[in-house]
């Protein structure tokens, strides 16, 4: 007999992925013995697999954040497709023309014979989710977020990573201010290595030349999928701005510092409240798409990023360093307290 499948189609990026997990999880418990096919990028498939929640993933992609044209979907239509997609037409035509028996999507004018609740702008996309799914009598907790530490060996454990790179020039803080981050925790004896995805090697080499850094911490031009969630998973702590590192950081529970704008953490941030994580935000909102860093992100200082590294506990995973990321702990055989770190060289 053939088992019975369930299409969700969030066809989007590493950030969207992992932000979707609580919801990929919540079918997965509502629908045991359907086969949940998770439409998304085929380079996402290491951690997918580690979501525990998808049997199969069917490759599907678009520039930015558009909606694929089709989906190479064969057979029998979806007993159930579900939309993490969007909130629009363009994804709900999509799934509707597989004709799903069921179709879990938010209402919208433009698709009259969706029914589903309505979409709130300001709603943080964990919950966001979630609550699409509840309304259609899916149980589902977004605090459910927590990845399985990776196999694969961490390639620089116990050391601060930094990623200056982000999705858009308006989320990318200046490399001169990561640099003085950089600089700052070299001084105080942590190994820091910089990371950067496979078209932003020019990013990557200003900072760690800023910076000093050491050809081997030089982590750039993409790093496989499974060697990158290793390094967050085995790293002291995480600095960057709000793109997908920051959320692998909350995935594994790696102490992380994420530099928010123009959008607010109320929106994309780690969870409120967790100790672990620190989201810096001074508003007010901007463009997301912006060609320039944004004002709010601007008002992020170097001096305001190790103070928050200071306040983070120790990472959680086995055998990783003791102590709070920002400052180590005093040694055996020191004879005093290390002294303040000098004042930050002035902003770029």
């Amino acid at each position: 007999m053939r088992r019975p499948r369930l299409l969700v189609l969030r066809a989007l990026g590493l950030g969207d992925l992992l932000a979707g997990v609580p919801a990929l999880r919540a079918l997965r418990r509502a629908f045991p013995h359907h086969e949940l096919v998770l439409a998304a990028p085929a380079g996402l498939a290491p951690l997918v697999a580690a979501t525990g929640a998808v049997d199969r993933l069917l490759p599907a992609a678009a520039p930015g954040r558009a909606v694929p044209r089709t989906l190479d979907w064969s057979g029998p239509p979806p007993d159930v497709a579900v939309d993490l997609h969007g909130n629009g037409p363009p994804s709900h035509l999509l799934l509707a023309a597989l004709r799903p028996a069921r179709l879990f999507a938010f209402a919208h004018p433009g698709t009259p014979d969706v029914e589903g609740p309505p979409w709130y702008a300001d709603e943080h996309e964990r919950e966001r989710w979630c609550r699409l799914l509840r309304w259609y009598g899916v149980d589902a907790d977004p605090a459910d977020l927590r990845l399985p530490r990776p196999s694969a060996p961490c390639p620089a454990p116990g050391a601060v990573v930094v990623h200056p790179g982000a999705g858009s020039p308006a989320r990318c803080w200046p490399a001169g201010r990561y640099a003085a981050v950089a600089e700052a925790l070299r001084a105080r004896g942590h190994r820091v290595v910089v990371t950067g995805g496979a078209d932003e090697g020019d990013l990557v080499a200003t900072l760690a030349k800023k910076a000093g850094l050491p050809d081997t911490d030089v982590l750039g031009g993409g790093l496989p999928l499974d060697r990158f969630s290793a390094l967050v998973a085995g790293a002291r702590a995480v600095v960057s701005g709000d793109t997908g590192i920051a959320h692998l950081a909350v995935a594994h529970a790696t102490p992380s510092v994420t530099l928010c704008g123009p959008v607010p953490p109320s929106r994309w941030g780690p969870p409120a409240g967790d100790p672990r994580h620190a989201a810096l935000w001074h508003g007010p909102r901007g463009d997301p798409h912006g060609r320039r860093p944004d004002p709010a992100l601007l008002r992020i200082t170097p001096g305001e990023v190790l103070r928050a590294l200071d306040t983070l506990p120790a990472p959680g995973p086995p055998g990783s360093p003791p102590g709070p990321p920002g400052r180590p702990p005093q040694q055996p055989g020191d004879r005093a307290p290390r002294r303040p770190e000098p004042p930050m060289p002035p902003m770029p």
